[in-house]
């Protein structure tokens, strides 16, 4: 991840100049900023205002609106919970549990490491294959408890195969 100001202007400006000229709005430049850094910084925001013609404090309202976008770096690996009703109904409470029991975690937050960053998601796509979570945009179902736990032991500086 670019930590250094000029790298990191240049992967938003690359990003909001990627976006189809007939579409582009506010939201769209702030989530194509978000998919392209993971997370969005003061820095961007400033761009992003800059790019649309808008001002920093608009900005920061519809970025602050939407619970989907993060203002500091995320983990190295993100894992999303389904707890959308089809996979409340198919066990997902438990497998949330063993999840968060095994990260040391009260609720969805970043580890103390900086390693997991864990987000609650109402709806993944897959209910029919409900337990569902997303381990680094990668959907895996029908996850027990245990398989969850094991899935999270193997994320210990790897990536999910």
């Amino acid at each position: 991840m670019t930590t250094d100001a000029e790298g990191l202007k240049e992967r938003v400006n690359k990003a909001l100049n990627s976006q189809d000229q007939s579409t582009i709005t506010l939201l769209s430049s702030l989530l194509v900023v978000h998919d392209e850094l993971g997370y969005m910084p003061e820095e961007a925001v400033e761009e992003v205002a800059r790019y649309t013609n808008s001002t920093i404090n608009d900005v920061w309202g519809v970025a602050s609106f939407y619970t989907n976008f993060r203002f500091t770096p995320p983990g190295t690996h993100t894992v999303e919970l389904c707890w959308g009703p089809s996979c409340h109904v198919m066990g997902a409470m438990p497998v949330v549990k063993a999840v968060l029991d095994a990260l040391g975690l009260d609720s969805e937050s970043d580890t103390p490491d900086g390693k997991m960053t864990v987000r609650f998601n109402t709806c993944l796509g897959a209910c029919a294959q409900g337990p569902v979570i997303s381990v680094d945009h990668k959907l895996m179902g029908r996850l027990s408890p245990d398989v969850a736990r094991q899935v999270i032991a193997g994320l210990d500086g790897e990536g999910v195969e």
